[in-house]
């Protein structure tokens, strides 16, 4: 298990540096080829960049899957002790939703060609997404102050480790983010910065699915610690 996610780790790694290349400094940023310049007419081909984080999520699926299988395996150890998660987590699941909600906003302005609703857009989901990172560190505060170190408990370790684990591949999506927020502010046109958009969107929608996948998981406790 540790080497197979060790592998997907490493395949990932590879996957955000190339995906960071192209999303970041490829010209044009939209799919606004001729499509007369074509031999085929009614065929549009999919952009790299999109295949690209689609390979991406894929790969970032399945480690999840695989991180929540060991947790299920893990739970079934008689030393497991369920955690009671901060009901700061709430607060914080509110504000990811919001930054989806704010993207998707983002994009819908794009394609109208609203370059200021896009920058309001765009901000929101920044600022919301950097408040879920905060609450989060802010409920790592109050596991150790009440005791709920790592090292204490397996039901502990993974709950920092997939609360860690989901942060990486959020501060991840907010290096685009703020490539592609500083492009918009400095008078790019909304068109040429519609993929990164667009990219950033789907990626914040993947994050936030994940994320209640793990709230789920981690909120309430396992049939396994309930009857021993």
């Amino acid at each position: 298990m540790t080497i197979t996610l060790l592998v997907l780790a490493a395949i990932m790694a590879v996957i955000v540096w190339w995906l960071l290349r192209q999303t970041v400094n490829v010209s044009p940023w939209v799919e606004q080829q001729s499509i007369g310049d074509g031999h085929d007419a009614g065929a549009v081909p999919l952009h790299p960049v999109k295949l690209g984080l689609g390979v991406f999520l894929a790969v970032a699926t399945s480690l999840f899957v695989l991180l929540i299988s060991a947790y299920f395996m893990r739970m079934m150890a008689t030393d497991w002790i369920d955690l009671t998660v901060p009901r700061g987590l709430w607060l914080n699941t509110g504000a990811l939703i919001l930054a989806s909600v704010a993207m998707q906003s983002s994009v819908a302005a794009a394609r109208r060609g609203q370059g200021d609703a896009v920058r309001i857009g765009l901000m929101a989901a920044g600022g919301f997404s950097f408040l879920f990172l905060l609450g989060q560190l802010w409920a790592w505060q109050q596991l150790n102050a009440a005791g709920y170190y790592a090292t204490a408990n397996p039901a502990n370790a993974f709950f920092y480790l997939l609360t860690a684990m989901h942060g990486l591949h959020l501060l991840g999506g907010l290096y685009v983010w703020c490539r592609t927020t500083a492009k918009v502010w400095r008078g790019i046109e909304v068109a040429k910065v519609r993929l990164s958009v667009e990219l950033c969107t789907v990626y914040w929608h993947f994050l936030l699915l994940v994320w209640l996948v793990l709230f789920a998981l981690l909120s309430y406790p396992t049939p396994f610690a309930l009857h021993r």
